[in-house]
């Protein structure tokens, strides 16, 4: 059985924070870093929002929400 969404969304925003803090301190691309922090944890924010969804279609939303946040995280990343 595989980690469950949450807890994999937790660990990713706290490695995306390592990264981000990492090239911080080098002087790298503030910038960048910055949109990848926020859309890399809100990633799991979102996730943890669909936990608490008012009904199905509020859950879906909160879902698709997680989803494009993994697709900007990628963005950023590459």
């Amino acid at each position: 059985m595989g980690i469950p969404l949450q807890e994999k969304s937790k660990l990713f925003a706290l490695q995306i924070i390592k990264v981000c803090n990492k090239m911080n301190e080098k002087k790298r691309e503030s910038v960048l870093t910055n949109q990848l922090i926020r859309s890399g944890t809100s990633i799991g924010a979102n996730i943890r929002e669909a936990l608490y969804a008012h009904g199905r279609a509020d859950f879906i939303a909160k879902l698709q929400i997680a989803l494009k946040e993994c697709s900007e995280s990628e963005y950023w990343l590459e």
